[in-house]
């Protein structure tokens, strides 16, 4: 795991209990052969901090944040980012940003607020496989 947060690349803060959020993470790693993304926890030490330099609560956060350089993106708008980083087939996300936030962040919402009892809940985080260890942040 990295100690330090990087300069250039995209960092993914996801909920490390979530099984769906976790699986989110998983389902990115392979998608991703440049390493553009970093990953870190919502409740881990680093993401707090993110969180509170960005501006954003962890007390009250159930989503997917994305730091992308300057910018912060959550919830809907941060799963049509990663998508359109992505590219290939996933960057056909892009469109729905142009869709009210409202609109889109209600069925995200919907989702996260349900995600527990639909996809289960680990007991700690998850571990990363040494392959991709040195892009989740500590």
């Amino acid at each position: 795991m990295s100690a330090e947060i990087p300069e250039n690349g995209s960092i993914v803060l996801f909920d490390g209990v979530c099984n769906l959020c976790t699986g989110f993470v998983q389902f990115l790693i392979p998608r991703d052969p440049n390493g553009i993304f970093y990953f870190a926890s919502l409740q881990s030490d680093v993401g707090e901090r993110l969180l509170a330099e960005h501006g954003l609560s962890s007390h009250d956060l159930d989503s997917i944040v994305l730091i992308d350089g300057d910018d912060v993106y959550v919830k809907s708008a941060a799963v049509i980012r990663i998508a359109g980083l992505l590219g290939g087939i996933y960057a056909l996300a892009r469109p729905l940003r142009f869709l009210p936030r409202r609109l889109r962040d209600w069925g995200y919402d919907v989702v996260a607020a349900n995600r527990y009892r639909l996809f289960g809940k680990k007991d700690q985080c998850m571990m990363p496989s040494d392959d991709v260890r040195s892009r989740f942040l500590e």
